[in-house]
Order: structure tokens, then C-alpha cells, then sequence
């Protein structure tokens, strides 16, 4: 019986993850389509090709996909840096500090995140407005950056479960705070840090909303996700959408 359970939740298993990867062998193959269209009666491609691809990478208008990927990439990487550094600095302050307004301010964060980044859309716009910074990467920065201090929860979780004992034997051996975050937790703590890098870099990568609000149609300045929504337009998605799969 316990074979036959566990056969059971394997083929579930099997049959949810090939559901899944479902729509990502479709982009694939529709990427090396030769025929054009957005739209076939067939699910296999009668013809592949490379062209798509290289026209995706070669070719500078009317899209510019090297461009937007560039973008794309220097936004996500500053974003990154700076979200790195200041989730691992709010999670040590909130794990090992114990201030007055510490437990308000973790309930302000808490309460603060339930409601979505979108609804914030209008008023973030009109002060990037007053300060010159739409149609400009540094803009975009600014807006994945400000609201870093608020992922701490997982990343303060981890620095808890490192037992302050260490805390207080660097202090006794003349060790400020300075030194206890960098030579003691954070060589410690190189699971969470990876973790906080990848959701920092992943996180604008695939970001459309607020790009799209601030780029206002300046194309040069469009991220991956905006200048590939660009191709499924409807005077764009016949030509454009086997180029769209391989982007």
C-alpha cells in the first residue's frame, strides 16, 4: 500500500510538472517557426529556422531587443546591489536591536505590505515627474530600490535562528556591532544572502507595470517585458511573434 501511495503522488507529480513546463515547450518550438503569424491550426512547426534569433539580436528597429536587454540588465544588477544591502542591514537592526518603536515599526511594514505596489502608481509618478526622473533608468531604480526595507521577514527569520551567544562573545572580545554583522553573521548567513540576490535581480527583470508608467513609450528605455509586450501589439503580432517567443 505505501509503494502504491507513493507511486500515486508521483505521477501526480509528473503530471503537474508537464503541465507546467507545458506553455515554456510551446514559446520554444514557436520560437524556431518558420512560418509567420501569430496564430496556427498546428501545433508543431511544418518548417524550423535560427532567423528568428538573429533577427531578434541583429536587427535595431523597429525593436531594439539588445537595447531593452541592456536595460533590463543594469537596472536589474544596481537594483540588486542596492536591495541586497539595505534587506541584510534593516534584518540585522530588527533581529538583534531592541529599540522602542521596534515592534510598531515591524507591524507599519506588515500592514504596509498587504496592500499592492500599484496603488501607490499615480502619486510615485507625479513625483518622478517633479524631479525630472521619468523616461529614465535612474528613475525606475529608484522606485524598485525604495521599498527594499520592507522583504526583511524571511531574511530577519534566518539572522534569528543564528544564536546570539556569538553576538555576545565578539562583543566581550572588543568587537563593535560593525564587526559582529560583517565577520560573524554574515559568513553565516550565505544561504539567505544568495536568496536576497536572486529575488533582488528577478524581481525587475520581469517588472511591466511601473515601467510602463514611467518610460511613457520612450522605446530606448523600454525593459525586456515592456519592448517584447510592444511585438504582441495588433499591427505588430502577425510578424512579430515567433521573434516575440525567442525573446
Amino acid at each position: 500500500m505505501e509503494r502504491l501511495s507513493n507511486t500515486i503522488i508521483y505521477v501526480i507529480l509528473v503530471v503537474i510538472s508537464i503541465i507546467w513546463l507545458f506553455p515554456f515547450f510551446f514559446l520554444l518550438l514557436q520560437s524556431f517557426r518558420g512560418e509567420p503569424g501569430a496564430t496556427t491550426n498546428y501545433f508543431f512547426p511544418k518548417e524550423y529556422t535560427f532567423d528568428n534569433y538573429i533577427k531578434l539580436f541583429t536587427e535595431k528597429t523597429p525593436f531594439n531587443f539588445m537595447q531593452w536587454y541592456g536595460n533590463t540588465l543594469i537596472v536589474s544588477i544596481v537594483v540588486t546591489i542596492f536591495q541586497t544591502i539595505i534587506v541584510l542591514i534593516t534584518s540585522y537592526a530588527l533581529s538583534r536591536l531592541r529599540f522602542k518603536l521596534r515592534k510598531p515599526l515591524m507591524n507599519l511594514i506588515l500592514i504596509l505590505g498587504m496592500f499592492p505596489g500599484f496603488m501607490s502608481m499615480t502619486a510615485v509618478y507625479f513625483v518622478l515627474k517633479q524631479l525630472a526622473l521619468t523616461k529614465n533608468l535612474a528613475g525606475l531604480v529608484l522606485v524598485y530600490v525604495a521599498s527594499s526595507a520592507m522583504q526583511y521577514y524571511i531574511c530577519k527569520g534566518f539572522f534569528d535562528t543564528i544564536p546570539k551567544s556569538l553576538d555576545e562573545a565578539a562583543r566581550i572580545d572588543g568587537a563593535n556591532r560593525h564587526k559582529v554583522f560583517i565577520k560573524i553573521i554574515l559568513p553565516l548567513s550565505k544561504p539567505i544572502i544568495i536568496y536576497t540576490i536572486l529575488t533582488a535581480f528577478i524581481a525587475p527583470w520581469g517588472e511591466y507595470m511601473f515601467a510602463s508608467l514611467l518610460m511613457l513609450g520612450d522605446v530606448d528605455k523600454f525593459n525586456v517585458a515592456l519592448g517584447l509586450k510592444e511585438m504582441l501589439h495588433k499591427e505588430n503580432v502577425h510578424q512579430y511573434f515567433t521573434r516575440f517567443c525567442a525573446g
